[in-house]
């Protein structure tokens, strides 16, 4: 609606072991408000790929860049924007598929359940954007994704 307030919230995390699970509950708790207070959509899927997301990249800003880390969670027409900005300026790189690695998959599941993504180098480190369907598509898959 326009002149309406944007639905989001932005949350400063410490960057501590305890960030990650604080990340995924703030990401739970916003889109619970989002279908509750505001009568959109949000599909069961959506909850669990948007706390993966949030999972993946609070971890990858905890392990990659020590410090401070700043997570907004933005409604966007039917997609949910997950962003996370950390004070390391390199940017992450999907590493060539390899079933026989243990570990450091996170970015190309990000990228494999995502209808967008984009990493983008800041003045201070780099933000890294993640976009979810809220909906499920009538076709049961996520919607904007043909079912696999």
């Amino acid at each position: 609606m326009p002149g309406a307030e944007p639905v989001q919230t932005v949350i400063a995390l410490e960057g501590d072991g305890g960030c990650i699970g604080e990340a995924r509950h703030v990401a739970a708790r916003f889109l619970a408000d989002v279908q509750a207070g505001h009568g959109l959509p949000v599909s069961a899927r959506a909850m669990d790929l948007t706390r993966l997301v949030v999972s993946e990249l609070v971890t990858n800003a905890r392990k990659y860049a020590p410090g401070p880390v700043l997570m907004e969670l933005r409604v966007v027409g039917d997609l949910v924007e997950v962003t996370v900005w950390d004070g390391d300026p390199t940017l992450p790189v999907a590493r060539a598929a390899d079933p026989g690695r243990i570990g450091q998959h996170g970015l190309e599941i990000v990228m494999a359940i995502a209808q967008g993504f984009e990493a983008v180098r800041e003045p201070v480190g780099k933000r890294i954007t993640a976009r979810i369907a809220l909906p499920d598509d009538p076709g049961g898959g996520v919607a904007g994704r043909p079912p696999l």
